[in-house]
């Protein structure tokens, strides 16, 4: 991670004023308050009325980094033709032929969800190997 990862915090990102919530040290929405404050003319607010000031705060957003993945053109080499074929089929149908392709090449961002359904595809295709993605990286969370 990077020294301040906060100051990548997206303009529109929305921010919680509840510094005193029990959350807060750990909450997205309230650590890049203070940058954001600092940076931008016009602030995205959360309802300070709908915060709950827990983790069952319906705009509570975890700071843990996320790993991303990005690319899985090394797997095709580690598949059978009609292996691959089947794999790229499922995963096709699911996220459409373009977007499909920008992922594969590592263009999008995979979060953990479209990782999952991309190992489930590999499941599906019949390999039964450990096949890895091309990169991996720990970011922010910032929308997921």
């Amino acid at each position: 991670m990077k020294k301040n990862p906060y100051k990548e915090a997206p303009a529109s990102f929305s921010i919680c004023l509840h510094t005193d919530c029990t959350c807060a040290s750990n909450c997205l929405r309230q650590l890049a308050y203070p940058i954001l404050l600092e940076r931008e003319t016009f602030l995205h607010l959360a309802n300070p009325a709908r915060c709950t000031k827990d983790t069952s705060c319906p705009y509570y957003r975890d700071a843990t980094p996320v790993t991303y993945m990005r690319g899985f053109s090394q797997m095709k080499k580690q598949m059978y033709p009609d292996q691959y074929q089947k794999f790229m089929n499922i995963l096709i149908a699911r996220f459409g032929r373009n977007p499909y392709f920008e992922r594969r090449r590592g263009e999008r961002k995979l979060p953990p969800k479209e990782q999952e359904i991309i190992r489930n595809a590999l499941k599906q295709a019949g390999v039964t190997d450990n096949l890895e993605f091309d990169l991996k990286e720990d970011e922010l969370n910032w929308y997921d």
